[in-house]
């Protein structure tokens, strides 16, 4: 959410910065009814204090002992009915405008960071870095489901007998293999100075709104309830862990990990990603969250960067970073670095985190403050969120990459503590 004084103060400034994102986008219609907003909010002022002086006069008067029947007091008596009920009009009006700035403000995305591309789709990113080369092979390599399906690690016909199109089974050393890659994740994260939280899978609608889901994207999120839903990501119960909160400031950096399953409907992606695990109604993945003092969060952002990075070098895993451009990036963020694994399927690299720092549109939104010392003022916090990394993905890329010609595919070092063996046949 943004700061209303600020589009106030530099309404044209604000918008150029908005339409690096979106052209269409236009203030106009809310500034106009802002300025209409602070005009009622002035005659109702008036009138309020109208009404209470003339009741104290009103009060006085019958102390005084003059006659409720005086013709001067009982019309002035009607005069403030009149204005009582003309107050009361004028409050709804300004309630229902309170509504329609607020509508308009929830609807607006993040202002884009000066360093971050102009562009209107991925077509605008710019490739930051690369690590590792993919793999030559000397076979035509198998798609991951289909190596899934003939060493019994992934049924996703069953799955959809079960509970339809986007889900999977997993199967034997498939379940332990996703099981693995969580506890590596997790495993590393900590003793790299992160606090592992486990988190609730449903969440408020409260909860939403603070971290950006919500109201723009209601429709593609899983509604339990009239008012709570399942999680798309464990950014939304971490964050909202300090919802309303005054942070001590010597506390920042928070850094924390969380496993979690994740629901998204996918809609608008029909016909993309059909098959495999790339692109499920459900799955599984860590996610890092971090709440620091604005001159943190860049550094912060890096550095969250660069341990999504470290797990998938740990587990030899070509990749690349790429910074997203102002039309790729999502709704809440600020700055945006995707990181793509290589799939020899897809022969390109494909998304399998995103880090991003919101800077204070989502502590905004959600009431999340800091101080350093008791007598400041509360300031807003930065809040950053990186997938560290997708779990399905991450076993579709150890699938494809580490495949081997007699069918077996071989386990990343990384994880043979984990799973027991060091190949699967």
């Amino acid at each position: 959410m943004h700061d209303l004084k600020r589009i106030r103060q530099d309404p044209q400034g604000f918008l150029e910065a908005l339409r690096t994102r979106d052209r269409s986008l236009t203030l106009k219609p809310f500034l106009e009814q802002d300025a209409l907003r602070r005009k009622m909010l002035a005659e109702a002022e008036e009138m309020k204090a109208l009404r209470n002086a003339t009741s104290k006069r009103i009060g006085q008067a019958k102390q005084s002992g003059e006659s409720g029947s005086n013709a001067g007091l009982t019309s002035l008596m009607e005069e403030m009915r009149v204005l009582g009920d003309k107050i009361a009009a004028l409050d709804a009006d300004i309630a229902a405008l309170d509504g329609s700035l607020e509508s308009f403000l929830m609807n607006l995305p993040n202002i884009p960071h000066a360093s971050v591309p102009p562009g209107t789709d991925e077509g605008g990113n710019a490739e930051v870095r690369r690590w590792g080369r993919p793999r030559q092979f000397a076979w035509e390599p198998k798609p991951h489901w289909d190596i899934g399906a003939s060493l019994s690690l992934l049924d996703f016909e069953a799955a959809a007998k079960v509970s339809g199109a986007r889900f999977a089974f997993y199967r034997g050393l498939g379940a332990r293999l996703e099981r693995a890659v969580i506890n590596f994740y997790l495993d590393t994260h900590v003793a790299d100075g992160y606090v592992e939280i486990y988190p609730p899978y449903m969440v408020t609608r409260a909860a939403m709104t603070g971290t950006g889901q919500l109201p723009k994207f209601e429709d593609g999120a899983y509604k339990v309830g009239p008012d709570t839903f399942l999680i798309p990501t464990a950014e939304v119960p971490v964050t909202n862990l300090y919802r309303e909160m005054i942070i001590d400031g010597t506390q920042l950096p928070i850094r924390h990990c969380a496993y979690s399953t994740c629901f998204r409907s996918e809609a608008g992606s029909a016909g993309r990603d059909t098959r495999g695990l790339i692109r499920q109604h459900q799955f599984n993945k860590v996610e890092m969250v971090k709440i620091t003092k604005p001159d943190q969060s860049y550094d912060e952002l890096e550095s969250m960067t660069g341990q999504a990075e470290k797990v998938l070098r740990l587990l030899g895993l070509p990749h690349r970073v790429v910074l997203l451009c102002t039309g790729d990036m999502g709704f809440s963020a600020a700055k945006t670095y995707d990181i793509e694994v290589w799939l020899p399927s897809y022969d390109r690299y494909v998304e399998i985190s995103s880090c991003s720092n919101c800077e204070e549109f989502q502590a905004r939104r959600a009431g999340i403050r800091y101080r350093d010392n008791p007598k400041d003022k509360p300031q807003f916090a930065h809040t950053l969120n990186g997938s560290g990394v997708a779990v399905g993905r991450t076993v579709a890329a150890i699938l494809e990459n580490f495949q081997n010609a007699d069918g077996s595919v071989t386990v990343p070092e990384a994880l043979r503590g984990y799973m027991g063996t060091d190949t699967i046949e």
